[in-house]
């Protein structure tokens, strides 16, 4: 079974973006499909309807300002094309959270298989639930900063910190 790869590593192949507009999800998730890094053999097209018909199910918006939109069936399909695109919105959106807290981070998921997905999911989720990783994001990090704090958080679960 091959390793899974890092939350760090997903998000140097997706990148980190800045101040991707719109006024609601949809808007939102419209100009983040025409901006991300694509993997081979996804359109973004493909990747617009997918994320919004995901989003039509529920809403992703996690709480804390989060949202981790992602396709409901896998649009990759190799794990050389999984990436994780972290975008900072250039203003708050009401995004249909529990605690009712506009969303101002994004994490796109794009994964080749359900285990992956749910294992980023999870490891998003974790560190969106940390009051000093929400702060850091406040902070827009770069994406070698961004990375780097990633790294040095899986260095330590590794160790089971």
């Amino acid at each position: 079974m091959p390793e899974m790869v890092s939350l760090a590593e997903l998000v140097r192949r997706g990148g980190v973006y800045y101040n991707i507009g719109g006024a609601n999800p949809v808007e939102v998730l419209s100009e983040l499909s025409k901006t991300v890094a694509m993997p081979k053999g996804v359109s973004r097209e493909d990747l617009l309807q997918a994320v919004l018909e995901r989003e039509a199910l529920m809403p992703t918006a996690i709480g804390h300002g989060i949202a981790i939109p992602h396709p409901r069936n896998p649009l990759v399909k190799d794990e050389e094309g999984q990436r994780v695109c972290v975008a900072f919105l250039k203003t708050p959106v009401a995004y249909n959270a529990l605690d009712r807290k506009h969303v101002s981070t994004v994490f796109l998921i794009l994964s080749a298989g359900a285990r992956t997905h749910l294992t980023i999911l999870a490891e998003i989720s974790h560190l969106c639930q940390k009051p000093e990783f929400l702060a850091f994001l406040d902070a827009r990090p770069s994406t070698a900063e961004l990375t780097r704090r990633i790294e040095e958080i899986e260095a330590s679960w590794s160790k089971g910190d």
